[in-house]
């Protein structure tokens, strides 16, 4: 079905929107107050694509090692219990406002040997059916955009419980097709990036449980160029570079009955809108240069290492609105015989930031190699885009030969 109003009218409209809220807040709100969300290129690699991270609050850095690590830290892979093991995840997106966006996700891992393990994943983001129209409002063509990103990991224990990986990413985000915008042809923007992240695990004995195993993950990922839709004068935009933390504890009860309780934070590495001065009319005042005056915050248009290191202080309503730009999410895993698994989670995201809170549940059975998970997204708020949000996931994991040889031999004494 076509759109009465395509997915990029929505986010070129949510721009502006966002442009003159903030600008519009000079002298009657104060600065720190307005809507002022950290907009980058192709946003869809910050969706959680799989369900069990998908069920608690989108957290996954710090969780124990499953197929879907490479999403959220692929230095979790050299953890992995078994030797290799792949998944495949799909998510309707955005079903509150459009029928024919969908989330699609293909991940897998080998473990070489206890100290090394390979990974690697495709994301594919499809915006549905767009009808382009040209600024008359006649009807040009349809079209299907769409973005994907393909990336492969190297994880590698430095001691037997702590690990490091490396990802390279290659990014393609084809939104326009060639359609001309203000005089110039787009298209598809191309980018390459990393990511570097690092986990810890520790197993010990707590008083009156059978084991506990500590976590801890941090990541650094999307590291790249900026991407650009045009060869001419059009913006270059940043990718959403983003530092995550997390931090996990799982209780062992009795050997049959487990929980897992895990806390993580977000913040992107990319600089923060300024407000820029206007006249009395309303219009953005521009000096001598050409430039646009900035009242509050500092000047986005930087390096992508400055704008990295900026994005630290460089918030218009200084550091009340740094700490705005955390993301935060809880999220708890209850397990029983590792073969039956509840799941609750909890994201929250400032109102001036983009507003995303929701609670999340899910479930999951895994029997022998073969695994199914789901998860369903509760908007905390009404009418929200992402309310009612769904994700499947089916795992595959598999036991090298001569582990099960092993428990073969276990068996027979």
């Amino acid at each position: 079905m076509k759109k009465a109003v395509s997915v990029l009218s929505l986010i070129l409209l949510l721009a502006t929107v966002q442009i003159k809220a903030q600008n519009s807040g000079n002298g009657h709100t104060p600065i720190g107050q307005t809507l002022n969300a950290i907009t980058t290129a192709v946003p869809f690699l910050s969706i959680a694509p799989d369900s069990r991270a998908g069920a608690m609050g989108d957290i996954g850095c710090a969780t124990s090692a499953d197929p879907n690590s490479q999403s959220y830290n692929p230095a979790k892979y050299v953890f992995n219990e078994n030797q290799f093991g792949f998944s495949i995840s799909y998510s309707p997106w955005l079903r509150s406002l459009v029928t024919d966006v969908n989330l699609a996700y293909l991940a897998g891992y080998w473990r070489i040997t206890d100290m090394d393990a390979i990974g690697a994943s495709l994301r594919y983001f499809s915006l549905g059916d767009i009808s382009f129209m040209d600024e008359l409002g006649n009807f040009i063509m349809n079209q299907n955009p769409n973005e994907f990103a393909i990336d492969f990991t190297y994880s590698r224990k430095l001691i037997d419980e702590l690990s490091l990986a490396i990802t390279p990413r290659f990014i393609y985000s084809n939104l326009t097709a060639g359609q001309f915008v203000s005089g110039e042809e787009t298209k598809a923007g191309l980018a390459g990036a990393a990511d570097i992240s690092l986990f810890y695990e520790q197993d010990f004995d707590a008083k009156g449980l059978e084991n506990s195993t500590l976590r801890a993950g941090l990541c650094i990922s999307n590291m790249g160029n900026k991407m650009s839709y045009s060869s001419g004068t059009l913006r270059r935009d940043f990718l959403p570079t983003n530092l995550k933390l997390g931090l996990g504890y799982e209780m062992d009860f009795d050997g049959y009955n487990k929980l897992t309780i895990n806390g993580e934070i977000n913040k992107l590495l990319v600089p923060t809108n300024p407000i820029y001065a206007t006249d009395s009319m309303g219009r953005i005042v521009y000096n001598e240069a050409g430039d646009p005056v900035i009242e509050a915050g500092r000047n986005p248009d930087v390096s992508v290492p400055m704008g990295m290191i900026q994005s630290f202080y460089d918030a218009p309503g200084g550091f009340k609105e740094e700490m705005r730009e955390i993301i935060w999410a809880l999220g708890a895993e209850y397990s029983y015989r590792n073969l039956f698994f509840v799941r609750l989670g909890y994201f929250h995201e400032s109102q001036y930031k983009g507003n995303r809170q929701f609670l999340s549940v899910g479930a999951g059975i895994k029997y022998s190699v073969f695994g199914i998970d789901v998860s369903y997204l509760v908007a905390t708020k009404q009418y929200h885009p992402l309310a009612n949000t769904l994700r499947f996931t089916l795992n595959f994991d598999f036991v090298s030969a001569n582990k099960n040889e092993i428990k073969q031999q276990g068996r027979l004494r």
